[in-house]
């Protein structure tokens, strides 16, 4: 018998009578419970623990990172049941031309899509605490992206209210799913609007972000369901295209950048097993090598002011026309996406000596909860979010901000070779790391391009 068969017997019929003693308590003590559709999680905790571990072995087998592909080798060998329906280009075409892959005249759908029984969507109120809190829960412990489970995202609301709520935010695009019984929130996409340019092409499309499904019902194939159903949500306001990233191969990349790392605490990344780190260094070697200075060098570096919007939104305007995939930013975006919040988004301006901003570099402080270490339980990450310069040396612009990133508490750095940025992460001790970030457009097919022409971040 499969493993998905297994999980669907065991939690049908249970094993060794567990399922059936829980349902005579059931009908000895809540004989009054109308007769429904029982609740998946309870369900699945009434099994004995040793089998509970063997279900969630398998779930982890049929879960959608690990089942699909992470090469371009492993790609091409694999069916995309779901993405083979889509509107996206087709692994191995030969990108030459520029526009939409399906018809946006179509109709659009005015039911919501099906849900396995038992579950609802519900449009998430991310303005309620109550709500926001649900959500931080579900992704901590669902969103995940290290295999062995020692290290998980620990995203704050204040986080998630600057990634999901910028300019024009729309509350229908918060799309959740619930268990009917109890309620319990275990499905989550979201769609933010943006302007974004393609080669010479500007489209209002939405950036899609935190796909997550709860890891108990990876097995119900709701990813699928999110995703159509966020689509329809998004044509229902008349837009038919999106950007968006992931860690594996889908039908079809249309860039594919790597992580780098520089590490600024190295000692507690070593007692932690950070994975990525070099593994040719001790303690000692490892403190010396990532020794960094004690202050800034650049003149005129300050803290960005709302008083800098306007300078900024005309740096990153013109930085952005040097590459192929760039967002067109609207001022109330930069101020959004870019002034300074507390453990959220940390953005330094240089000021000339006519007062006129030269330069600008940011980048978003991500939180993650260790697991299982009897003396640390988080790590901080700096990713840069953007880096753009008329007069200061990129490289000493960007060691400025690695500086300041560690005077601020965090422990890595994180960046990907996308824009300029191959051009210093060397020279500053980043390491290449094996993990790839793939860029996707949906509905749009245009030629595909390397990462330095990559001028689009998403925070996530």
């Amino acid at each position: 018998m499969t493993d998905s068969k297994l999980f669907d017997k065991k939690l049908t019929e249970g094993d060794g009578g567990s399922v059936k003693k829980s349902k005579k308590k059931q009908k000895k003590g809540d004989a009054w419970r109308p007769e429904g559709p029982r609740d998946p999680f309870a369900m699945l905790d009434s099994l004995p623990e040793k089998e509970q571990q063997e279900i969630q072995r398998a779930l982890h087998l049929f879960s959608l990172g690990p089942s699909l592909p992470k090469t371009l080798q492993q790609a091409k060998r694999h069916t995309y049941r779901f993405w083979d329906t889509q509107p996206v280009p087709r692994l191995g075409d030969n990108m030459t031309t520029h526009g939409p892959i399906a018809d946006g005249e179509v109709s659009v759908r005015k039911e919501p899509y099906s849900l396995p029984q038992g579950f609802s969507w519900d449009t998430l109120d991310l303005s309620s605490p109550v709500v926001l809190k649900e959500l931080c829960t579900l992704l901590n412990e669902n969103y995940m992206e290290e295999d062995d489970n020692t290290i998980r995202f620990n995203f704050s609301p204040e986080y998630l209210q600057w990634a999901l709520q910028p300019p024009n935010w729309l509350a229908q695009w918060h799309c959740g799913v619930r268990v009917d019984t109890n309620k319990k929130l275990v499905g989550f996409i979201a769609a933010v609007p943006a302007d974004v340019r393609a080669y010479e092409t500007q489209k209002r499309m939405v950036q899609v972000k935190f796909l997550c499904v709860h890891k108990k019902l990876r097995l119900k194939r709701m990813t699928p369901v999110l995703i159509r159903e966020v689509t329809r949500r998004v044509n229902q306001q008349g837009l038919h295209q999106a950007v968006y990233t992931a860690g594996v191969v889908l039908p079809t990349p249309l860039s594919s950048c790597r992580y780098w790392h520089r590490p600024l605490n190295p000692r507690r990344l070593m007692e932690v097993n950070y994975p990525g780190l070099r593994q040719n260094m001790n303690l000692q070697r490892a403190l010396k090598f990532h020794r960094l200075p004690e202050v800034t060098k650049t003149k005129g570096l300050r803290l960005m002011t709302k008083e800098d919007v306007v300078g900024t939104h005309s740096l990153l305007q013109t930085n952005g026309s040097k590459f192929h995939l760039s967002p067109i930013l609207s001022l109330q975006e930069v101020a959004h996406w870019l002034l300074p919040q507390e453990n959220v988004i940390d953005t330094y301006v240089v000021e000339g000596d006519d007062g006129s901003l030269t330069d600008v570099v940011s980048f978003y402080g991500v939180s993650f909860k260790v697991l299982n270490h009897p003396v640390h339980t988080g790590l901080r990450a700096a990713h840069l979010l953007y880096i753009a310069s008329t007069t200061t040396d990129l490289t000493d612009l960007m060691e400025d901000a690695v500086v300041l990133a560690k005077s601020k508490g965090f422990d890595i750095f994180s960046a990907l070779d996308v824009m300029d940025n191959k051009t210093f992460l060397e020279k500053l001790k980043f390491s290449i790391s094996d993990k790839n970030l793939h860029y996707y457009l949906y509905n749009w097919r245009c030629p595909n391009m390397s990462p330095d022409k990559v001028g689009l971040v998403l925070p996530s």
